[in-house]
């Protein structure tokens, strides 16, 4: 019964193309909004959704509050109408938070906050505030076609990644980490017990070729890489969810026994499971924008989070969602 709970892709409902007119992605061309976010590819599509539903201080349901750039697209983005120059697309998490620090830097105002699938990884100062809103999964995923194990343990996954198992099934094993900036590049390597700069030799991103989210980067049948479970689902979902369908031949593996969705969600009981959160500039706490946007559990992104066109994204709710306890400097 666990073998078949295993999630496994099926041709697209929609291609990339017939999705181009109405995908959630950046703003269209010309249109400017209160709040401009940029950063991780894991709550890149969701925060899209969820912008729709957030409404500006005017109070308009046609004035959207939030402008989310996505993670890949043109080379570079400009987010407001006048006194912004266009700036380079951050793609992930670590990238998204180096913009708004270099923005902050700059007194631009041209960045309000990153989405980040990873806490902050300096803590000397308290300049940033991670301001969680989603319960994110992270297993790993192989090829459908493909003769390794789509149940591990997490210690076979460690394994793997320490280049301490090499073969499994007779097949050679190439395990892939995200792009450098990625955030869910830091997250699996900490789960894996790595650090960046010293990395076994079997661990690749290809040269940064390998996008997270992505299964189209599984291209040998020996491939193995980190997913976050609400990506899969929200591509899976694409008829739904106006996303692009990027999971190729990629299928998401068991962990410990545990299946990775439940009910056509994450399973809040995976092993591995980390919350999602939108950085701010600590100073601006206090703004109203950021509070109606961001802060409390009655503010829009917590309140929208809940509602059903969102739970197709595949995300649990972040028990804390809302709060402003987390603080660092990057």
């Amino acid at each position: 019964m666990r073998r078949a709970a295993v999630i496994v892709a099926g041709t697209a409902l929609l291609g990339a193309t017939a999705l181009s007119n109405t995908a959630l992605a950046d703003p269209a061309k010309g249109e400017y909004r209160q709040l401009v976010g940029v950063g991780s590819d894991t709550t890149q599509d969701v925060t899209n959704k969820l912008g729709r539903l957030s409404v500006d201080s005017n109070g308009s349901p046609d004035k959207q509050l939030i402008a989310s750039y996505d993670a890949t697209g043109t080379a570079t983005i400009k987010t407001r109408k006048t006194g912004c120059a266009d700036i380079a697309r951050p793609n992930g998490s670590s990238a998204g938070i180096t913009a708004l620090i270099n923005d902050i830097a700059a007194k631009a105002k041209c960045v309000d906050f990153a989405r980040s699938s990873r806490g902050p990884q300096d803590t000397t100062t308290m300049d940033l505030t991670w301001i969680p809103f989603a319960k994110d999964g992270v297993t790993f995923a192989v090829r459908s076609d493909s003769a390794l194990p789509k149940s591990l343990t997490k210690t076979q996954l460690i394994k793997i990644y320490n280049c301490q198992t090499r073969k499994l099934n007779g097949v050679t094993i190439t395990p892939l980490i995200p792009q450098a900036g990625s955030g869910t590049r830091s997250f699996w390597l900490k789960q894996m017990g790595l650090v960046e700069g010293s990395l076994p030799s079997c661990v690749t991103d290809r040269g940064g070729a390998v996008e997270e989210h992505d299964g189209r980067a599984l291209t040998g049948k020996g491939d193995i890489m980190p997913f976050s479970i609400p990506q899969y689902i929200s591509q899976q979902n694409t008829a739904k969810t106006k996303v692009t369908d990027r999971r190729g031949k990629a299928v998401l593996g068991e962990l410990d026994g545990h299946v990775p969705t439940f009910n056509g969600s994450l399973n809040l009981k995976f092993p591995i499971t980390r919350d999602v959160y939108n950085v701010v500039k600590t100073s601006r706490l206090t703004s109203t924008v950021i509070k109606s946007a961001f802060i409390g559990k009655n503010s829009q992104i917590c309140v929208n989070v809940l509602k059903a066109e969102v739970r197709e994204f595949g995300f649990g709710k972040a028990a804390n969602c809302g709060t402003t306890v987390l603080k660092g400097k990057s």
